[in-house]
């Protein structure tokens, strides 16, 4: 008789064989099981006490998590067609040298989340017209978790085209691209929630992770700070491409973005929708 894989291999097999058959109604679970430890988690250890209309705010930012969602499900089509020929074909990074399994998983997440997060984010700041449709993430005066999914839809559409190609690049199968999609929602939640760590806990994070103290400086509403701190789920791509910037009181820090002061207009849905189509405003440098 053969014997047992090892403990590691074996928990490693089961976390395959459930993301690879991951019911839908999980993966929303996930969603929002996220958004309501952290809102909670929020009311109790909050990093600043802002004054503002809470569920309000979160109305309109779930209506744009909303319109991520179904965006994400007219791509998955597509990606898990991509996802099933690569793996089955042995096309892609992953598959240039036998790997671990649990190697395979981590080489395959961080190729994920740094074509399909940080490449695309990087390039919202850097292209014109993607930062338009990226202003109404960045006009969020008031960042709690909520903030983590307020993309205007034209943006979603372009993360989706960058995960599509990630799946492509790396040749990840089904079970890693809704392992990463899940992670990416729950570490997004985690690092844009109002919470705040212990200084030495959030450091320690920070040299592996995005931690909340981290990720609120990119939300600083002047550049260069605006421009700083690209990371989701890694950190060490904004420490390796030379975009990270550490702020020692992150409770100073001023969110939005000065190019849109006016809270009515970052605070209006039909105002948000229009954003894009709006005269470009240069954003300033302190």
């Amino acid at each position: 008789m053969a014997a047992a894989p090892p403990l590691p291999v074996r928990h490693m097999e089961k976390l395959v064989h459930y993301f690879g058959h991951i019911p839908s109604v999980h993966r929303s679970l996930i969603l929002g099981g996220g958004l309501l430890l952290f809102w909670i988690l929020e009311g109790i250890v909050p990093l600043v006490r802002m004054q503002y209309h809470k569920v309000r705010h979160a109305g309109l930012n779930l209506f744009f998590t909303l319109t991520t969602v179904i965006i994400n499900f007219l791509f998955a089509s597509l990606i898990i067609l991509a996802a099933d020929y690569d793996s089955r074909h042995h096309i892609g990074l992953l598959y240039l040298f036998p790997l671990p399994l649990w190697l395979f998983t981590l080489v395959g997440l961080m190729i994920l989340d740094l074509i399909g997060a940080w490449l695309i984010h990087w390039l919202h700041h850097r292209v014109k017209l993607l930062w338009k449709f990226h202003l109404v993430h960045h006009s969020d005066t008031w960042v709690d978790t909520t903030t983590a999914n307020r993309h205007h839809p034209g943006e979603s559409v372009f993360r989706a085209i960058f995960t599509l190609l990630a799946v492509i690049v790396a040749g990840a199968p089904v079970w890693l691209v809704f392992l990463y999609q899940s992670l990416s929602a729950l570490f997004s939640q985690f690092n844009h929630a109002n919470i705040s760590l212990p200084k030495w806990l959030d450091t320690a994070l920070g040299w592996v992770i995005v931690s909340p103290d981290m990720h609120k400086v990119h939300h600083h509403h002047q550049r260069p700070l605006t421009d700083m701190n690209y990371g989701n789920i890694f950190s060490f791509w904004d420490r390796i491409f030379g975009t990270y910037r550490f702020v020692r009181d992150t409770k100073t820090l001023h969110y939005g973005i000065d190019t849109h002061p006016e809270e009515k207009e970052n605070n209006r849905m039909g105002q948000l929708l229009g954003m894009p189509f709006q005269p470009y405003r240069p954003p300033t440098t302190k």
